[in-house]
């Protein structure tokens, strides 16, 4: 097979990207440059918050952990206002009018496999904050394209509650997105969760009548982000899904810390990957970890 020729923008830490399908949205990315010699890459996908300016910090945090272990990064950008209406939370929720961002990032890791001859069915998936709420609400939808999931910090959380409706539960995720629910294909996912102890700002976090996203019990699972992710979890484990639980003292709403502990959580994931075995996501099995 002839191998693809790259530019320099191609490899490393890649130049922005349009997606095809979609030039409303974009990505870059991190690549190993011995995908030039043919190298068989993982793939991380890592998704940012409100602000979005993290896409490219979590791309260039990546960057180091990619090189090493032999994977690319993708990190979308999903912009303010792309139906025009100046909305910044859509994504959040993965539809938006007839959009979907669960689609659409679907359709930009098409897009890389293609471009670097990659078989990148499956994916880890991690995100912060806004891309926490993202990320999670994904694997609901699609965890057999998953082999880690890691959810930082999100404001909101979609509990596994089959009698209430989405965005707050999973009872009508057939008729909105078309697919199941299946908590044995997520069970089959090694999950992390991560949030700060003083992570405690609520300002951004409560949802009132009238609020694009209202709905009600949209504020049943807790008023700060730690209680969020902890009802999270909780959800979870009541399905049997396990969960690494990383509750990191001292951290505020720091993108930083929480990407730390999602990189030694995904490089476990990746080695257990890799030696053919189920990923192992307890560490400690059962007790909620502090991460100095």
């Amino acid at each position: 097979m002839t191998r693809p020729a790259f530019s320099p923008y191609d490899l490393g830490r890649t130049t922005l990207f349009a997606l095809a399908a979609d030039p409303r949205f974009q990505y870059c990315l991190y690549v190993p440059p011995s995908v030039a010699d043919g190298a068989r890459l993982d793939l991380v996908v890592a998704v940012h918050g409100t602000s979005r300016t993290s896409f490219l910090d979590f791309r260039d945090g990546l960057a180091e952990f990619g090189r090493w272990h032999g994977c690319a990064i993708l990190c979308p950008l999903f912009p303010v206002g792309v139906l025009g209406d100046g909305a910044r939370s859509g994504y959040k929720y993965i539809r938006e009018g007839s959009l979907r961002y669960d689609a659409v990032l679907l359709d930009m890791v098409r897009e890389t496999a293609d471009k670097y001859r990659q078989d990148w069915d499956r994916f880890a998936l991690f995100g912060f904050s806004g891309g926490g709420q993202f990320v999670h609400r994904f694997a609901l939808l699609h965890p057999t394209r998953l082999w880690a999931l890691s959810v930082g910090s999100p404001g909101s959380v979609t509990l596994l509650d089959p009698d209430r409706d989405w965005w707050v539960g999973v009872r009508n995720v057939a008729e909105l997105f078309g697919v199941e629910f299946d908590p044995a294909a997520l069970a089959a996912v090694p999950v992390h969760m991560a949030v700060g102890d003083a992570d405690l700002e609520t300002w951004e976090l409560v949802h009132k009548p009238g609020g694009p996203h209202w709905m009600e019990g949209a504020n049943d699972a807790g008023a700060t982000r730690p209680q969020r992710l902890a009802a999270l979890r909780q959800s979870f484990e009541s399905r049997g899904i396990s969960v690494r639980f990383d509750l990191l003292p001292g951290a505020a709403h720091d993108r930083f810390r929480v990407l730390e502990s999602a990189k030694e959580f995904l490089a476990g994931a990746l080695s257990a990957r890799r030696a053919g075995g189920q990923a192992c996501s307890q560490a400690p099995a059962a007790a909620d970890r502090e991460t100095a």
